[in-house]
């Protein structure tokens, strides 16, 4: 049995113009501003509760949000989440498993962070030395 014919599509399409909305930083009034002067929060508000949106209102929704019409039409936040939950391994499994990628690192940080702080206070004694012999050579002028 395959999911897109067990069920049919319930994506809501209101909903998705508030997730992407919310998503990229936009307020209500901003996208009602946005959208024209006969747009207000309050019918913004109503927009995102309709299951359904017209074509041309989602076409300019989604120039304004800059996403594409489908990504609002088609995203079905189920489906998002199955996908993530199916694919998404825990970092021990990828170590025990032999992934390609090392999360564990192989040194200490700390050992690193001592190291340039090694190096730091050589410089420091390397630029005063030479400000020593800078101030000698002056003297001796």
């Amino acid at each position: 049995m395959s999911t897109t014919t067990d069920r049919p599509n319930k994506v809501h399409e209101g909903r998705n113009v508030k997730r992407f909305r919310e998503m990229m930083g936009i307020k209500q009034e901003g996208l009602a501003a946005s959208l024209g002067e006969e747009w207000s929060q309050k019918k913004i508000s109503v927009l995102e509760s309709k299951e359904k949106i017209e074509d041309e209102l989602l076409a300019e929704i989604a120039k304004i949000l800059k996403v594409p019409e489908e990504a609002i039409r088609n995203f079905d936040e189920e489906r998002a989440v199955n996908i993530i939950s199916n694919n998404f391994s825990d970092f021990k499994d990828n170590a025990t498993a032999n992934a390609p990628f090392n999360y564990y690192p192989t040194f200490n940080p700390l050992d690193k962070l001592m190291e340039t702080v090694d190096e730091l206070k050589k410089l420091h004694a390397e630029k005063e030395a030479l400000y020593e012999r800078l101030l000698k050579a002056q003297e001796n002028k």
